[in-house]
């Protein structure tokens, strides 16, 4: 009897608890905020992998689309009046090449868009855009440099430009894509009609 009368007694107090439905409403209000939470968290992982693939890739086609210099670079007095200049029309030549697996890289003397350009420098000054012709030496006949193709560039001295001894000089060859190849040498202390400089 004691044990009704305590049952009872509960029953009157009116405490409440909570009910099996407001339990479910909170665990799914609990699985949807974590869901979108998840979500957003996953979708912003994939974006960040595939904005990293991007920056690989462009850096694997930067890379690939390298050229460089094959062999000696040579002055030429052209006019063999004993001093390289550009009155002189003296040249300077060399061989170039992709890099190994590069991709094509457009070399036209002709071209003014995507073609690769070249860039005088020296003591004095600093030429842009010079002129130079190509010899096509191995290759398809195309006006790009593709793999185990090679070109001969010969670039006329620029402007008044005059290279006297023991002056270094660089040209810069200048792919629409890739890196930029740096070609810079010194002169000799003597003037020869042909100076090879390696």
């Amino acid at each position: 009897m004691f044990n009704l009368k305590r049952l009872l007694s509960r029953l009157y107090k009116k405490e409440e608890g909570i009910t099996g439905l407001e339990t479910a409403i909170i665990l799914i209000a609990f699985v949807i905020v974590a869901s979108v939470f998840a979500f957003v968290v996953l979708s912003t992982g994939l974006f960040s992998a595939d904005r990293g693939k991007e920056t690989v890739f462009a850096g694997l086609d930067k890379a690939r689309g390298n050229l460089e210099v094959r062999g000696a670079l040579t002055v030429i007095d052209v006019n063999a009046d004993g001093a390289i200049t550009a009155v002189g029309l003296d040249t300077v030549v060399f061989n170039m090449g992709t890099s190994a697996a590069g991709a094509p890289v457009p070399v036209d003397p002709a071209g003014t868009t995507n073609t690769t350009i070249m860039n005088y420098i020296d003591s004095d000054a600093r030429v842009a855009d010079v002129t130079f012709t190509v010899n096509k030496l191995l290759g398809d006949g195309d006006d790009l440099i593709e793999v185990g193709e090679l070109f001969e560039i010969t670039v006329v001295l620029p402007g008044t430009s005059e290279l006297s001894t023991n002056e270094t000089f660089t040209i810069e060859v200048v792919p629409p894509s890739g890196g930029t190849a740096l070609i810079s040498r010194t002169m000799p202390p003597q003037i020869d009609l042909v100076i090879d400089l390696h």
